[in-house]
């Protein structure tokens, strides 16, 4: 698939959620919970590859990668809720959430959980 086809897919989908959110936060927020960007990437990798196991392998690493990426919808909403400023708030809960994958990683490999 042509690259500026994937570009202009995965942003269009991301302004929807982004204008929607304008609207009816209830409904961007669905739209953006929705695993988007694990569909685009598989359906890529299906498309250019037609590897079966290649994307049931980037699906199971996806499932193991969310699991400590929910620390920043945590986190975030508890700062903001804080009084904590927009940008300050992001930061640390992607600060967080790097620390969370981190800690993750070690414990899969301790445990020899494959990624």
């Amino acid at each position: 698939m042509p690259f500026i086809l994937k570009v202009v897919l995965s942003s269009l989908i991301i302004l929807a959620a982004s204008e929607l959110g304008k609207k009816h936060v209830w409904a961007g927020a669905i739209l953006a919970s929705l695993p988007m960007t694990s569909i685009l990437v598989l359906s890529w990798l299906h498309v250019e590859t037609g590897d079966a196991s290649r994307v049931a392998e980037m699906s199971r690493g996806i499932f193991w990668g969310v699991l400590p990426s929910l620390l920043f919808f945590i986190v975030l909403p508890a700062l903001l809720k804080r009084g904590v400023s927009y940008w300050p708030a992001l930061a640390a809960s992607m600060i967080v959430m790097s620390a969370g994958y981190a800690l993750y990683v070690k414990i899969l490999h301790t445990f020899r959980i494959p990624l």
